[in-house]
Formats: C-alpha cells, sequence, structure tokens
C-alpha cells in the first residue's frame, strides 16, 4: 500500500502530514500527486470526502517551497465557489505548510479590503479566493496575475451552477499560459468539458468512482409523506424531523439539515429551537462573521444541529457529522450526492435521511436515475401513520343565482308614445287614455323638477308640435310610417 513518504513531498509537508495523524494517502492523493509534481495539467473527478483538498494543496506547498513572493503578484491561486470552502481550503494551507514560510491570503466576501490589501501589498504565495472578490481587486488595481505559476479551480461544477464559468473564463485569461492547472470537481458537466478543453494542456484525468456516485459508507433512506398542499407539506415534514431527531437519540451526534430556499433554513431553525432543539442557520443572507462563528461551533461540536442552504453543500470539511437530512430534495440530483457528502467521510459511517411529499417526485426520479438505483425507502414517524379522515363531500346544492342578477332592478317599462304621425301627415293618432295619463303624469313631474332639481314652468307648447327648430320642419320627421 502506497504511503506519504512514498509520494516524494517535501520532509517539512511530510513532517505536517504526520502530525495531522495521517499516513496513507486516499486513491485520489495517490494517484494525482505524482502527476502534480511532474507539472501534468490535471483533470480530477471524485466523490466528495475523497480528499481532493489535501491532493492539490500538498504538491502545491512542495512546489513553492523554492523561490519568493513579490508584492501583488501571488505565485498561485486558488480559486473555490463558496466563502466557506475558500476559508476551509485556507485551513488545510495552514496545518500542511506550518513548518515552511509559505505566506498565504484569503480573497472573499463580507470581508474589508483593506485587510486583503495590506496582504497583497506584502506579496503571498498562495492566493485563495471566490472569483467575485478576486475580481473587485483586480479591477481596483491592487492585482496582478501575470505571476501565477499554478492555478487550481476546486469545485468546478459548482462554478457552473453559481454561473462563475464566465469569471472564470476571464481569470484563465489573464494568467500565463505556462500555468499548471489542476480542476478537481465531483460531477463533470458538458460545460465543464469545454472549459478543460480550452485552458488545460493535455490533462491528466484522474477519476476514482463513477460521477456522481454516493460513497458505500453513507446508509441512505427516503421517508414518504403523504402531505399534498404546500403549507401542510412543510408542517408534516417540521413535525417528522423532530421526531425522527428524537427517535435517534444519542446516535445522533451531530447534523446538518437542508433545504432550498433560506428562507425556509430561517423558518426551520427558529421551529427547531422553539421545540427546545439545538440549531442554528447558515445561508448566503448572514453576515460572513455569523457564518463563520456558526461554523466554527459547529465543527467544535457546541452546535448540534446545522440548518443550511446548498452553500453549505459544497466542499464543507467536518469529518464528525453522523446525519445527513434532506428537509427539501435538491432541484438538481448532483446537490444530493454533495449534500449526503458531508456525512460518511474520511473512511467513517454516516446515515442520509430525506423527506418526501408527492410534489417531489421530479425530484426522485431525477436523483434515483443519477444514481442509478433507487433509494431505500423508510417508515414514516409513527406520528405521521394515523390516517386521516376521509373528507365528506357535501350534498350539492342547486345552483343559485347570483346576488348581482337577483337584485338587478327590472327594465322599465317603455314610455308609450303619445302621438305619431298618421297616414295623412296632418291628424294626430292619439294613444290610448290610460297612456296619455301616465305621459301627462311623467311630464308635469319633468317639468317641476327640471335639470337639477330646479323647477321649470311648464308652458303651454299644443301636444303633438314641434318643438325647438321654428318653422322648418325636416323631412325625416315627417316621413310616413304605419304604426304597429
Amino acid at each position: 500500500m502506497t504511503q506519504f513518504s512514498d509520494l516524494k513531498l517535501d520532509p517539512k509537508v511530510l513532517k505536517a502530514i504526520g502530525e495531522a495523524g495521517y499516513s496513507t494517502p486516499t486513491p485520489i492523493q495517490a494517484e494525482a500527486i505524482p502527476h502534480a509534481l511532474e507539472g501534468r495539467d490535471i483533470l480530477g473527478i471524485a466523490q466528495t470526502g475523497t480528499g481532493k483538498t489535501a491532493s492539490f494543496v500538498l504538491p502545491l506547498i512542495t512546489r513553492l517551497g523554492r523561490g519568493r513572493a513579490r508584492a501583488r503578484m501571488p505565485r498561485s491561486l486558488v480559486l473555490a465557489p463558496t466563502r466557506e470552502l475558500a476559508a476551509q481550503v485556507a485551513e488545510n494551507f495552514d496545518t500542511y505548510a506550518k513548518h515552511t514560510r509559505l505566506s498565504k491570503a484569503l480573497l472573499i466576501g463580507g470581508v474589508a479590503f483593506g485587510e486583503q490589501d495590506k496582504l497583497i501589498d506584502r506579496g503571498v504565495d498562495v492566493l485563495i479566493a471566490t472569483p467575485g472578490r478576486l475580481l473587485d481587486h483586480f479591477e481596483r488595481g491592487k492585482l496582478l496575475l501575470t505571476g501565477v505559476e499554478v492555478m487550481v479551480v476546486d469545485e468546478a461544477d459548482r462554478m457552473l451552477d453559481m454561473g462563475f464559468i464566465p469569471d472564470i473564463e476571464r481569470i484563465f485569461n489573464l494568467t500565463p499560459f505556462t500555468r499548471q492547472t489542476f480542476f478537481y470537481s465531483a460531477t463533470m458537466a458538458p460545460e465543464i468539458e469545454r472549459v478543460t478543453n480550452t485552458f488545460l494542456s493535455n490533462p491528466v484525468r484522474v477519476e476514482i468512482a463513477r460521477q456522481a456516485t454516493a460513497s458505500e459508507n453513507i446508509a441512505q433512506e427516503l421517508i414518504e409523506l403523504p402531505a399534498t398542499r404546500r403549507d401542510s407539506a412543510a408542517k408534516m415534514k417540521r413535525a417528522a424531523l423532530r421526531d425522527i431527531i428524537e427517535t435517534a437519540g444519542d446516535t445522533l451526534e451531530n447534523a446538518i439539515i437542508f433545504c432550498n430556499r433560506k428562507v425556509d433554513v430561517d423558518i426551520l431553525s427558529k421551529s427547531l429551537i422553539k421545540h427546545k432543539l439545538d440549531a442554528a442557520p447558515i445561508h448566503g443572507d448572514l453576515d460572513q462573521s455569523v457564518r463563520t462563528r456558526t461554523l466554527e461551533r459547529f465543527r467544535a461540536g457546541d452546535l448540534r444541529l446545522l440548518i443550511a442552504s446548498d452553500v453549505a453543500a459544497r466542499g464543507l470539511d467536518v469529518p464528525s457529522v453522523s446525519h445527513v437530512f434532506n428537509f427539501d430534495l435538491p432541484s438538481h440530483p448532483e446537490d444530493y450526492v454533495h449534500r449526503i457528502g458531508r456525512t460518511g467521510r474520511a473512511g467513517r459511517s454516516g446515515k442520509a435521511i430525506s423527506l418526501m411529499v408527492p410534489a417531489d417526485q421530479k425530484y426522485l426520479d431525477a436523483i434515483e436515475q443519477l444514481l442509478q438505483k433507487p433509494l431505500p425507502r423508510g417508515a414514516a414517524p409513527e406520528s405521521m401513520d394515523a390516517p386521516t379522515p376521509p373528507k365528506t363531500e357535501a350534498p350539492e346544492r342547486p345552483k343559485e343565482k347570483s346576488r348581482e342578477v337577483s337584485k338587478r332592478k327590472p327594465k322599465a317599462k317603455p314610455v308609450p308614445v303619445a302621438e305619431v304621425v298618421a297616414e295623412d301627415d296632418t291628424a294626430p293618432v292619439e294613444a290610448p287614455p290610460r297612456a296619455n295619463a301616465e305621459l301627462h303624469q311623467f311630464e308635469d313631474a319633468r317639468a317641476q323638477r327640471g335639470r337639477g332639481g330646479v323647477a321649470r314652468q311648464r308652458t303651454d307648447t299644443p301636444r303633438g308640435a314641434v318643438v325647438g327648430m321654428g318653422d322648418h320642419v325636416p323631412d325625416f320627421l315627417l316621413r310616413k310610417f304605419r304604426s304597429a
């Protein structure tokens, strides 16, 4: 079996590895490190939790052992998609480079530019950054990338999901074409392969496991819940999650619980705290200092339940996570692999439990298609087993006319025509006596009321005469027509 001492690493690095308690490299480390020390470009594909970070940090420290940093011109560059993953790479560098004189700088958002500028001005050997903050420094004229000897892109597929590929391509164009490049990821999308074909030179493909496979150390379980309405589904899932946590007891040392939306992270966290469970949220909208403190508490064992969005799904190394819960099934099947990969790390066993409602069926189908096997079904908590009483249908009520129709006033009867022009154009034809009486009553009232309620004096104009046109009467008014 290969040992770290067989990999031709710097003796100072080997000493730090021994002090960290490691002696045997993981498969991806054993295969990638020799090629990295030879100066080859590497395309590394392995399931999460297999030691990808150390597989590029160890040869990077060994290669940079000779030479010195220059102001504003880092000698190597490591790009990570999230602040947490970038901070984890920085911790790995501190662990394995503690016996060397190499320097580093961590460029992430949520931190003031001033302190980062001071580190860059002093000169660093290793620059660890998220793409957005790196380009911010470059555009401010505080950074040059023409001295980069080694460039690492970690979690490249996550870069694709977060829309960083245009930034990555721009950063590649700012670095020398003679650089050595490492691409590491758990999955490899076609867009990522396009980038590697463009910017990597004859890379060595190191693929330890089939793309997007879960570790065999993780016991997976799917619990199906019957809720169909969205509001009742969230409430039922929260109740089921609490039952599972209480049933697990001491076997659940700590757990990461994943939600798809940040607002659901906050709601679930408050619900668990309300039920006396030790929980805290972590997502992208929280201040960086809060996220860092929460993660440190979780790693130190002071926090039992970490409620997270997918900001924590990629690359976070907390070796002792006993359980992972998918409160929501992820909409991207690759994220399922990354989420459950937070447990069962470094040879440990772990358990991943996912909650599902009927509306999640399409997500489940995509996950099972990616894994090429069905997820094992688990029993729902006892509190969920009680059958819901069937809804009694109310007897069909006869259709009623709407109120608007019922309240509508009946159509007013047309006012009878008092006089029409007769056949001989001269003698008026009288309407029936009752009709004449109604018409006279109507005109009397109108004359008394007038427009705007002002009384108007009635004139003695003979009935049947055309009023208001003087002596002339238009021809169309004198046309003969037959009365009905």
